[in-house]
């Protein structure tokens, strides 16, 4: 059978719900299910919070007995191995179904077209590809993880008239209006970690939570890059720790050699820690060195108590350390992956902005420009629209207020 405009509106009509619960399944895919008989939805679900259950078991128990002979219309391709739930491909074989419609098939080594396999040798009709750029892109982090074993990273930036980002001594300068700043917080609460350097923390003492009402406990990991420690007591982020994790990201330089009985470095310690979720499947990463590589260019702190001094007090405030080289993202990456962070969001400053540019890890560019002047003393922005990097496809512009949005994506 041929696809047709209607498998095409199903299908989008997956992909919509898939999006209800991006940043909230934990390691798992947000997957949009809608089960259609004779040209009318009788079930449809979205990957439950958490992860579990999965999106097709829920669409096939709201159907109930309708699913039989029905078409089932699924963002990513069923799986097909027992982990903590049977496998979704036996669940719409047991249904009965007589169709299923796959946008994108899963990289999962466990499931890569197995799922398929198993559906076509029980007689049911597989279509699959059917609107697969836009079921990449929802599922965007999820591929990214899979496939390049790193997290999904978005850049945002607001840039001034005059092509500025921030003011040199003057902490949050608003360059953006609510509407701009409401979307941002809307993008904070479908993302498993969001990340800036420790001189915007320290300049600007962010929250980086999500502060839409209702909207609050999506609120994402938050992460430091923080060579020596330096952290204020004082700050929102370590002064909300125990409510929203923190993580801060050390030079190696600074392992305390009491945490290590051997005496080894942390560049070759065991990493020993199970990979775990975000906070928004109700669990705190565990400390551990990531990786190596050593901090270049940058002196390590001499005076070892006052560092073991910033170190207990940090951890006393419930942040978590974590010992790697913080400016080396391509290490830094793949290591937050294993904890279960599919997706980044990195929001500043200029330098670590340009950083991770630089390193050609970012995935997504999200560029407001707003028509607010800074002036003297402003901090120019790394990036404009008329020097976007190569690789990029302009995905859409849109409006909030007077500031102006335009995204860029790089292909997969």
């Amino acid at each position: 059978m041929s696809i047709t405009p209607h498998d095409e509106r199903f299908m989008a009509a997956a992909i919509r719900l898939s999006r209800w619960h991006l940043g909230r399944t934990a390691t798992n895919p947000s997957v949009g299910c809608v089960i259609v008989r004779d040209g009318v939805i009788v079930g449809r679900a979205v990957t439950a919070l958490g992860g579990r259950p999965h999106a097709e078991t829920q669409a096939l128990a709201e159907a109930g007995a309708l699913a039989r002979g029905a078409t089932a219309y699924v963002t990513l391709e069923p799986c097909s191995h027992h982990g903590k739930t049977p496998p979704c491909s036996e669940a719409l074989i047991a249904s009965g179904v007589g169709r299923v419609v796959i946008s994108v098939t899963d990289p999962d080594p466990r499931v890569s077209g197995r799922g398929i396999a198993m559906l076509r040798e029980a007689g049911i009709q597989v279509d699959a590809g059917v609107l697969e750029e836009e079921g990449r892109r929802s599922l965007a982090a999820y591929l990214t993880r899979q496939t390049k074993n790193r997290p999904y990273v978005t850049l945002k930036l607001a840039v001034s008239a005059d092509g500025m980002v921030g003011r040199q001594g003057e902490g949050q300068v608003a360059i953006t209006g609510p509407l701009a700043r409401a979307q941002v917080h809307a993008l904070r609460a479908e993302t498993d970690a969001i990340l800036v350097g420790i001189g915007t923390a320290i300049a600007d003492d962010p929250l980086l939570t999500v502060r839409t009402p209702g909207l609050e406990a999506q609120s994402p990991i938050r992460i430091v890059l923080d060579p020596t420690l330096a952290l204020p007591l004082t700050s929102k982020l370590a002064l909300t720790a125990r409510d929203v994790p923190v993580i801060v990201v050390a030079s190696e330089e600074v392992w305390p050699l009491s945490a290590d009985a051997e005496g080894l470095p942390p560049s070759i310690l065991p990493d020993i820690s199970p990979p775990v979720g975000g906070p928004k499947d109700g669990s705190r990463p565990m400390a551990r060195p990531l990786s190596s590589g050593r901090a270049e260019g940058r002196t390590p702190p001499t005076d070892a108590t006052d560092m073991d001094s910033r170190r207990a007090a940090l951890e006393a405030a419930g942040v978590e350390i974590v010992y790697c080289n913080p400016y080396h993202p391509e290490i830094l990456l793949p290591a937050l992956a294993t904890r279960g962070i599919s997706s980044l969001l990195v929001e500043g400053g200029a330098k670590t902005a340009r950083l991770f540019l630089e390193a050609g890890l970012v995935d997504r560019i999200q560029l407001y420009q707003a028509p607010v002047v800074i002036g003297q003393r402003g901090i120019e922005s790394p990036l404009d629209a008329t020097d976007i990097p190569s690789g990029f496809g302009h995905r859409g512009t849109r409006m909030f207020g007077e500031d102006r949005l335009d995204e860029y994506e790089r292909g997969f």
